[in-house]
């Protein structure tokens, strides 16, 4: 499963709506579940698509403090398998078959590409609406522990009262957008290097 979080203004119904837009064509078929801060968008191949194999993918988004948490489920292989499979035993008991099964190869490799086109999309929609991995401007604050005002990250003692702040200060993962420490060198999310 893959997660990203993207901080700003933006819903979950946006994203949802996008998907929809982009998904709900041609041989694919989109379906939106749930409703306000948790929503499923379910992608599959249209029954009785007239090439290329099976395949499905569940988008999950959720409303976070102020973002969204997106995660896509791991893709259904087994049809496309099945369809490059016969693509290839027939390629190989005649070479000319291929020809003939061209539309049925460019729909398996549309199809193997989803997930990358799912993010793709997330990404166009976040970047339209302003969010992006990075911390909102609210959330890009120290809390003192001592009397509770908020400071401005890179502060070494607070505003307020004076009280060390420490090394506490968040930032998020460039990938993925999961908040993490200075101290991390690895994104507990997405396991890339910071």
């Amino acid at each position: 499963m893959d997660r990203r979080i993207f901080h700003g203004l933006i819903t979950p119904n946006d994203i949802a709506q996008a998907l929809m837009a982009e998904f709900n064509r041609g041989n694919l078929h989109a379906q939106v579940l749930g409703q306000a801060d948790k929503m499923a968008v379910q992608i599959t191949t249209r029954w009785g698509a007239q090439s290329g194999g099976r395949t499905a993918m569940t988008v999950t988004i959720q409303k976070v403090e102020d973002g969204v948490m997106v995660e896509i489920g791991q893709q259904a292989w087994l049809g496309v398998a099945a369809s490059l499979g016969q693509t290839a035993f027939s390629a190989l008991r005649n070479p000319f078959s291929l020809l003939g099964r061209l539309d049925d190869l460019a729909q398996d490799i549309e199809n193997i590409q989803l997930g990358d086109s799912v993010w793709q999309t997330i990404d166009r929609v976040a970047l339209t609406l302003g969010a992006s991995h990075e911390l909102s401007e609210r959330l890009r604050r120290v809390t003192c522990i001592y009397c509770g005002t908020a400071n401005p990250l890179g502060e070494g003692s607070c505003i307020a009262c004076g009280a060390p702040l420490g090394d506490a200060h968040p930032t998020t993962c460039p990938n993925c957008g999961y908040a993490v420490t200075e101290a991390d060198v690895t994104c507990p999310n997405c396991k890339q290097r910071l």
